[in-house]
């Protein structure tokens, strides 16, 4: 393995980096469409159905995560075979569990939204923008195997163009369903489920261009008793299966945070939806380094080289903590300018504008997490990383609930809490995982 550098860590996380951008200014979007009928109860429905299409989709988000991990280790191993087998796995995976969601839809909005006690007005928005979303499961979940597949590899800039495709249908079909045919937040619903079908379909054209001309030959050429050996899927269920926990924690954690502002009402409920679309902003562009961390690390671990991963965390540590500083400041001086943009309703923008501030925080805080999550996911370290999560989720609950009393402050800085924690419980996991390397030469320099 060569020695990585800066420049080399730029080049592979600024696709990931303008891609991650994306995926939030998605969520703008739609807020601002729905927002600027001047309709608070139709962008809290949107609210409450994007938080509850997260938390189902994210409980599978391994699908991009696990594959990250693995393919960049059997890449680190020079094991071709693999690297295609894992692909194929995941695909299976994915687009099987997507169309479970799709055959349970009608079932899952009314007892989420139940779950949600949201006032019927909020629900009737809810459940037509879940529904519409569950459509685009099986094409969404597929997607996230390929997604990982090509971080895994480094072809982020692959990575990049599928998800410009992705989400420029997406902004375009929530014009048109919204604006041109007045569908509201179910045709937002429906523009971002027929993106994640168009997603799909360019990411296998992505695959099959890596695979090369012979993809075919290739797979046919697999034993079926190796690709989906029985060790192999095990091992697939078994990390997966502890980093879906690890997911589903945190998203329990997120969703608590949704909801407590709907016990408020649905102006706070909104005025935050708006400022966690900063968040998401952020915490996106970021994963940029912490993916480009999986990658590099998880091909440090596939070759057994301590020097190579040490320097992996270093300098993907560097990128990460100025980034969210550099955020952290953006929020607090340019915040009040973009709520304005979002909302025209004044009731949501000065909600809004009194919890800019703890807003501003999180990517400050949330930054040595967000890192510390590549870290453990690029050496598959599932156990850690749903150990971590899971305790993390029930000290914020604890911290939520005691500050109850002192509403919207209190909910956001139970929320800083559980960045400090985050960070703080996966960091006092660094030293054993940097214990399981084996003696190793270091990296050879590349060529001048």
């Amino acid at each position: 393995m060569s020695v990585l550098t800066r420049a080399a860590v730029f080049a592979q996380a600024w696709p990931i980096i303008l891609g991650q951008a994306l995926v939030p200014l998605v969520g703008i979007v739609d807020a601002a469409v729905i927002g600027h009928t001047g309709d608070a109860a139709a962008l809290a429905g949107v609210a409450l159905g994007a938080t509850i299409i997260n938390l189902i989709f994210w409980t599978f988000g391994f699908l991009r995560m696990g594959v990250t991990g693995f393919t960049a280790q059997a890449h680190g191993r020079g094991d071709g075979a693999e690297v295609t087998a894992t692909l194929l796995r995941s695909l299976v995976l994915g687009g099987g569990i997507g169309l479970v969601l799709l055959a349970l839809g009608p079932l899952i909005a009314p007892l989420a939204l139940g779950i949600m006690a949201a006032p019927p007005d909020v629900a009737r928005d809810g459940h037509g923008f879940v529904a519409a979303r569950l459509f685009g499961a099986p094409g969404a979940l597929a997607f996230y195997a390929i997604n990982g597949w090509l971080i895994g590899l480094g072809r982020t800039r692959l990575a990049l163009g599928v998800q410009i495709v992705m989400n420029g249908v997406n902004i375009a079909l929530d014009l048109l369903f919204v604006r041109g045919f007045g569908l509201g937040a179910t045709g937002v619903g429906l523009g971002t489920a027929l993106a994640e079908w168009s997603a799909l379909a360019c990411g296998l054209v992505a695959c099959r261009r890596i695979l090369g001309p012979d993809w075919r030959a290739g797979i046919a050429a697999m034993e079926r008793g190796s690709l989906f050996a029985l060790a192999a899927m095990k091992r697939l269920v078994a990390v997966n299966a502890d980093i879906m926990v690890r997911t589903l924690a945190l998203l329990i954690l997120f969703t608590w945070f949704t909801n407590a502002g709907a016990r408020l009402g649905a102006v706070p409920l909104a005025a935050n939806h708006v400022l966690m679309q900063f968040v998401s902003i952020s915490a996106f562009v970021l994963d940029g380094f912490a993916y480009t961390a999986e990658a590099r690390v998880g091909m440090a671990v596939g070759a057994g080289s301590l020097p190579a991963f040490r320097r992996a965390v270093r300098l993907t540590g560097e990128f990460t903590l100025a980034g969210g500083a550099l955020f952290s400041a953006l929020i607090w001086l340019a915040g009040d300018s973009l709520v304005m943009l979002i909302t025209r309703d004044p009731a949501t923008r000065a909600i809004a504008a009194a919890m800019l501030p703890f807003c501003a925080l999180v990517p400050l805080l949330g930054a040595p997490g967000w890192l510390l999550d590549g870290i453990f996911i690029g050496a598959t370290r599932g156990k850690v990383l749903r150990n971590a999560a899971v305790a993390v989720t029930l000290a914020y609950l604890a911290t939520d609930w005691s500050l109850r009393p002192w509403g919207g402050a209190g909910m956001w800085i139970a929320l800083l809490s559980s960045y400090v924690l985050r960070a703080l419980s996966l960091a006092a996991c660094l030293p054993a995982l940097i214990a399981s390397f084996p003696a190793s030469r270091p990296p050879a320099r590349a060529a001048a």
